[in-house]
């Protein structure tokens, strides 16, 4: 199966990338900027704009499927640029749509996130068919309306989009916005792991690689218009516990705690019975093994990070 992945030369997307080559496929990278080799031959690219209409239906041609990855995906530069990340996150998954049905391509996996879900702290598990409540913040806000775009736009198309809602993403090649890398930085580094609030706001963390491979998952199955959650199964972990398996894994530093964020999502259990059900996936990697070969990584790619003394863990959206 030939696949066009927009924003494949990123964090998440790179895996899937890996995935798809590991199980056959031959993966189209479509992204701003030109995926690394590490060391291997150059990865079939092409350069371009999700908003380029006419470029993404180019790269789509003789494609058999698209999964869509690009995004602002980083809730600090969603904050600052509200209208780059409208266009990139509404507009992009609009042009995306478009291309794809010019092009002839029936199949489309779109990347959500499980903050649609909001504070679920109290509520008890949620799960793809319970009621979202108010967005609180613009990231979030803009991976909804495409999930309405896929959904309104999709189906006047004649396409039926499977959307992905993410758990919190951690990994080989994160940002190091977020929170597994900003931790493990400040260990490696003998600095205090900075916390804000009383750290007992939770994620639902999942290593990338299981990501990928629910990506490739989906792609694969007999899925169409569905939502799925990509996260572990009803387990969600408090940011203070990850700052104590970093501790365990890299180095005992102390600790601190700086003032709490007001919008800060407390989090909450989130089923992935769906997934497991409909695509036969689970996430398969605990956090301290993960976390563990996160540390490998950046010791073998990257040596010893320094982390600011200023980094601090928001506890929002895609950061964390």
């Amino acid at each position: 199966m030939r696949v066009l992945v927009t924003g494949g030369a990123g964090f998440i997307g790179s895996h899937v990338v890996d995935h798809l080559h590991s199980a056959g496929h031959e993966p189209l990278i479509f992204d701003r900027v030109s995926p690394a080799a590490n060391g291997a031959a150059p990865l079939p690219h092409v350069l371009g704009d999700v908003l380029d209409t006419m470029a993404l239906r180019r790269a789509a041609h003789r494609c058999d499927a698209v999964i869509h990855l690009a995004a602002v995906a980083d809730v600090t530069v969603a904050v600052s640029n509200p209208m780059d990340t409208y266009r990139t996150n509404v507009t992009g998954t609009h042009s995306m749509l478009k291309a794809t049905a010019a092009a002839g391509v029936g199949t489309v996996i779109y990347a959500s996130t499980v903050w649609v879900y909001g504070d679920v702290n109290g509520r008890g598990s949620v799960d793809e068919d319970s009621p979202l409540p108010p967005v609180q913040e613009i990231y979030t806000a803009t991976k909804l309306a495409g999930e309405v775009c896929c959904v309104e736009q999709g189906g006047a198309l004649g396409l039926a989009p499977v959307i992905l809602r993410l758990g919190i993403p951690y990994g080989p090649r994160a940002r190091p916005a977020g929170a597994v890398p900003r931790f493990v930085a400040a260990a490696l580094s003998g600095q205090p792991i900075s916390i804000a609030g009383d750290g007992f706001q939770s994620r639902p963390f999942v290593y990338v690689e299981d990501v990928a491979s629910g990506i490739v998952a989906a792609l694969v199955s007999d899925a169409t218009g569905r939502a799925y959650n990509l996260c572990p199964d009803n387990v969600s972990v408090s940011i203070r516990e990850l700052a104590d398996v970093v501790r365990r894994e890299v180095a005992p530093v102390p600790v601190t705690h700086v003032k709490g964020r007001p919008a800060d999502l407390r989090g909450g259990p989130i089923s992935a019975a769906r997934a497991a059900r409909e695509l036969g996936w689970s996430a398969t990697t605990p956090l301290s093994d993960g976390v563990r070969r996160y540390v490998r990584w950046v010791i073998e790619t990257a040596g010893t990070p320094t982390a600011a003394h200023a980094d601090r863990i928001g506890g929002s959206a895609a950061n964390v």
